[in-house]
């Protein structure tokens, strides 16, 4: 596709939903190509159709993949919050024409896989370790004085 196009199409959905940055819709074509290329490396080079909750994975690995710990604050700001407002855009893109859909792909196909939020901020937070308690002090013996 035209990259004239796709940015036209672009326009054309923020007129009637305004919900996402016009940034996520242009970084959701991309996460389609890297999801594309990921497939075909596993299919034999051949590319096939990408499944929603496959675009979901290709979303929250490619996100964390280009902005590293900041994927979550970027997508949020860009108003991409959960795996259905993914959906979303790719149902927006196909109602442009922009996207191919086959019959059995559905809206819900994008119903929150997984946590979004979690997936792209937990891959930074600190592993944390079972560490042996250091040992307790010994209690200091009474020093007998005489308070009589």
């Amino acid at each position: 596709m035209q990259a004239m196009q796709f940015e036209q199409s672009v326009v054309s959905i923020l007129k009637r939903d305004k919900r996402f940055d016009p940034h996520a819709y242009f970084f959701l074509k991309d996460v389609l190509d890297f999801t594309l290329k990921r497939i075909a490396e596993t299919n034999g080079g051949q590319a096939r159709h990408v499944s929603g909750p496959e675009l979901l994975a290709g979303y929250r690995d490619f996100s964390l993949e280009q902005f590293g710990p900041m994927a979550s604050t970027l997508m949020n700001e860009w108003g991409v919050r959960k795996c259905q407002d993914v959906g979303d855009m790719v149902f927006h893109l196909i109602e442009e024409q922009v996207f191919g859909k086959q019959e059995s792909d559905r809206p819900e196909d994008f119903s929150e896989a997984f946590d979004f939020q979690e997936s792209l901020v937990k891959p930074f937070l600190p592993q944390r370790q079972m560490v042996a308690a250091p040992p307790l002090p010994c209690p200091a013996k009474a020093v007998s004085g005489s308070s009589q």
